[in-house]
């Protein structure tokens, strides 16, 4: 029987992807292992998905490879989707420790699992972050030299070279997806989109970063959720993955956006001053993942942010 360990199931992205795919595949078991810091809620996860019977939970900190081998004993997983992380940059900034701690040393700890325990495919979601920032023009492409710019970027590709070397070193079948900036359902609200819609919901004022000119390039869940399936279940091992949304925009455009839609006036911006060494841009060139395997984005940014709204909406 396939068993597939997913790691931080209960944040932002990994809930998305359980709530679809553990209804998708009842033939599969998915067990969540996730510390529940403050990203993670297992009630982000749909109801439905938490009361199969092929969905197993337990609460376990990836740093602790002791605890982590009595779960992969219970259940003799098969693969696993390494989606845990510490993810914020601000807080990097202000703990880098933890962040390399969580995301080099506890990805190496499941790297280690997976050997010992002869497990088949490993598949580890980074960012395009570790690339650093691009100029105004071009793209980020696979090839792209990795030069991140914070403690947080730093540990990603940390966690995302070490996979690579183990597959050099030990034949580990792997796969990386590289993706651009994420929105949509149970995002935590320190995050740009949530942080922004919360506060314009209340008539607050919305602290935008310097003159909010740095330009990200956005993806709605969903359709993460969906090209992470399909490079697990079908790209070749070692394969590596740009994953865009073909959406982008200023962070300054992204709040007028939200005010516009919310219909709130924009006398709410309040420009602060900007974060260390904040990357200008972000863009990603994903016609790899097209060309091999036929996969582009779904959803557009207008009906992307609408569903976004009304979910933030009904909280």
């Amino acid at each position: 029987m396939q068993t597939i360990i997913i790691t931080w199931g209960a944040g932002f992205i990994g809930s998305n992807f359980l709530s679809k795919y553990v209804l998708a595949f009842p033939e599969i078991q998915f067990v969540n292992i996730d510390m529940l810091t403050y990203a993670g809620n297992i009630e982000k996860i749909d109801l439905a998905a938490r009361n199969a019977p092929n969905y197993h939970f337990e609460q376990v900190d990836i740093r602790d490879i002791d605890t982590l081998r009595t779960v992969y004993v219970k259940y003799s997983p098969t693969d696993i989707i390494h989606f845990a992380a510490e993810s914020h940059v601000d807080n990097s900034i202000r703990n880098p420790r933890l962040f390399t701690e969580v995301n080099v040393l506890g990805t190496q700890n499941l790297l280690d699992l997976h050997r010992e325990f002869g497990l088949k495919r490993f598949h580890y979601i980074s960012t395009d972050e570790v690339y650093g920032d691009i100029p105004d023009s071009g793209y980020f492409t696979e090839d792209t030299h990795i030069e991140p710019s914070s403690p947080y970027s730093a540990s990603k590709a940390g966690g995302d070279i070490l996979v690579q070397a183990y597959g050099r070193t030990f034949g580990l079948d792997y796969t990386i997806t590289r993706c651009s900036n994420n929105y949509g359902a149970n995002q935590n609200n320190i995050s740009l989109i949530p942080l922004f819609i919360s506060k314009i919901q209340k008539g607050e004022k919305v602290p935008l970063y310097g003159d909010g000119s740095n330009i990200r390039d956005w993806l709605y869940v969903e359709d993460h959720c969906d090209v992470i399936w399909e490079v697990f279940t079908r790209a070749n091992t070692g394969s590596i993955y740009n994953v865009g949304g073909n959406n982008e925009y200023t962070n300054l455009e992204i709040t007028k956006i939200l005010l516009q839609v919310m219909w709130k006036s924009e006398d709410l911006i309040s420009f602060v001053p900007d974060r260390a060494w904040h990357d200008k841009r972000y863009a990603i060139d994903a016609s790899k993942l097209k060309r091999e395997l036929g996969w582009g984005p779904k959803v557009d940014f207008p009906e992307g942010i609408a569903r976004t709204i009304w979910f933030y909406n009904q909280q």
